[in-house]
């Protein structure tokens, strides 16, 4: 299975990638936590990267192409992967087909409305790290207080509601082009993310198995909190 994971903030890309790769032992790329590695290994490319970083600037698209290149060549994804932030441009989407036959595009389609309410919800105590939130689960069991060390918790400042908002908004703007070139090549599936991931995880499955884009046994069994 070779999978891009497409969805704006609050979409839940993050636990649906954790969910396939420890069910079928596939590996979830995130181009973001390639960055950090190269970066902290000091190798060429992260020097190149963080150049860029550092600056606050958009990594450029022969350098992150490089990047995910590199990574796709790992034998760890012989039985698939799943691509997380990347691509994020019309020029990364078709380099990623000159690298490697992509199978579908999963666009977790979430509203404005529950992005906001999901992410302005998250409150994390600044001792542990451990995140709670307000309106789903794990909720703190005293209110705004970390259950493991009673330390008040706080809410990240890109977790505030209208930087919620303009986070959102940015996707769209950026990654339209991207959902529009698979949506165009017929490797668009787009799935209904509002619902719990309870209710959503499954539907997908049934979808990536049945269009034969899911070939894989699972390795183990999960879960789903």
């Amino acid at each position: 299975m070779k999978i891009v994971l497409l969805g704006a903030p609050g979409a839940g890309k993050g636990t649906y990638a954790q969910y396939f790769r420890d069910k079928y032992c596939i590996p979830h790329i995130s181009t973001g936590d390639i960055f950090r590695a190269e970066i902290a290994a000091n190798t060429e490319l992260g020097r190149k990267i963080k150049t860029y970083v550092e600056q606050g600037l958009l990594v450029p698209d022969d350098i992150v192409i490089e990047v995910v290149k590199k990574r796709l060549q790992q034998p760890d994804t012989v039985n698939g992967f799943i691509l997380d932030g990347y691509p994020r441009t019309l020029v990364q989407a078709k380099a990623l087909d000159e690298i490697t036959s992509i199978d579908a595009a999963v666009h977790l389609v979430v509203s404005e409305e529950v992005a906001v309410r999901r992410l302005s919800g998250r409150m994390v105590c600044p001792v542990c790290g451990r995140v709670y939130n307000i309106y789903y689960e794990p909720k703190p069991r005293v209110d705004e207080q970390c259950d493991y060390d009673g330390a008040k918790l706080v809410r990240r400042k890109d977790d505030e509601p209208e930087v919620v908002r303009q986070r959102y908004r940015v996707f769209y703007q950026t990654f339209n082009p991207v959902i529009e070139y698979y949506r165009n090549t017929r490797r668009l599936i787009e799935v209904n993310a509002d619902k719990s991931i309870r209710e959503v995880v499954p539907i997908l499955e049934k979808i990536l198995i049945e269009n034969k884009i899911l070939n894989l046994k699972p390795c183990r069994e999960v879960v789903l909190n």
